[in-house]
């Protein structure tokens, strides 16, 4: 019996610093966050269907006098994090944004497309990629984005 009460509050600190692992933000989800995870049942994260209405290309988002304006966020991470999710490939795009977050703080919204991070045009990168780069960098993010003209 003794053993078996040594074996159960192990099991339980494991537990616990499993659901602060960082595995999460490690840029394989996209989600650009740098800290402890405390649930794996986010909304944000278990939903895997694209916001966007349609796939748009690179090019057409650099179209001179089309539908989308370029703009630029300056975010600086938290404890957390930066507060947004990426997906997608040959344009990235913002597949969520932490209301309470530093992304949300700037104004980055669902559905803009990343152009570049930190002065490093992303647009034909994949959101591992992207990701990688940003959780890889410095606490400040620079970020363009092109979102349509319309929002």
């Amino acid at each position: 019996m003794g053993p078996r009460t040594a074996v159960t509050p192990s099991k339980e600190k494991k537990m616990v610093s499993g659901g602060q692992d960082n595995s999460l933000s490690s840029g394989n989800s996209g989600y650009c966050n740098r800290g402890p995870m405390l649930t794996l049942t986010s909304p944000v994260l278990s939903n895997p269907k694209s916001v966007l209405k349609r796939q748009v290309s690179p090019e057409e988002l650099q179209r001179p006098g089309g539908s989308y304006i370029k703009r630029t966020f300056t975010i600086v991470g938290d404890a957390v994090g930066w507060g947004f999710v990426v997906r997608g490939s040959r344009p990235c795009h913002i597949q969520a944004v932490d209301p309470s977050g530093p992304a949300a703080a700037v104004g980055v919204k669902v559905c803009q497309f990343v152009v570049s991070v930190n002065g490093l045009d992303v647009l034909s990168l994949d959101y591992k990629t992207v990701s990688n780069l940003i959780l890889t960098g410095s606490r400040t993010v620079v970020m363009e984005v092109m979102e349509e003209s319309d929002c």
